[in-house]
């Protein structure tokens, strides 16, 4: 979980944002725990300095009732959801979506019944906007090249000019 601060966009304020968290689960072995954290650090954006990103240590627990997708973690968020129908059966896939990265490159689109975060302080409700499925492979080589097309695009947004 992370915040860019306001008036700003994710790209434009890349390291320097507000806090970044990594949730680890609690049940995690001290080898897996070096592995997850080494894994969160080199997959997901964190945008925030290393002084104002954090580890924690949390039950997480991820249940599927149905179509209802749940995820909790610890006390501060919980992430409800469900796939939403297509117009041909199924739901609907979103594939290559601009700014994707490996995980992401394609995914089955629904709707959050509930999805709340309560940390750092910030308390936040996105109920009832989209939420994304997605089964994946992936490996370092393809982060590499994701992140090297988005140091490229972050450069590109810092020098072109902005309207006035």
């Amino acid at each position: 979980m992370g915040q860019n601060p306001d008036g700003t966009t994710m790209m434009g304020s890349f390291g320097n944002w507000n806090f970044a968290n990594i949730y680890v689960d609690e049940k995690a072995t001290p080898q897996q725990r070096q592995a997850l954290e080494a894994i969160a650090k080199a997959t997901l954006p964190l945008g925030a300095p290393p002084e104002r990103t954090r580890i924690l240590y949390v039950p997480i627990t991820r249940k599927t009732n149905g179509s209802e997708h749940t995820i909790t973690i610890g006390s501060v968020a919980t992430f409800s959801g469900h796939l939403i129908p297509g117009g041909m059966g199924g739901s609907p896939r979103i594939v290559s979506a601009p700014g994707a990265d490996p995980v992401h490159r394609e995914y089955q689109q629904g709707r959050t019944t509930r999805q709340t975060y309560s940390d750092s302080g910030q308390k936040w409700d996105w109920s009832n906007t989209n939420y994304m499925y997605a089964k994946f492979e992936t490996d370092s080589d393809e982060y590499e090249k994701f992140f090297t097309a988005m140091a490229q695009a972050m450069q590109k947004a810092k020098t072109e000019k902005k309207p006035n």
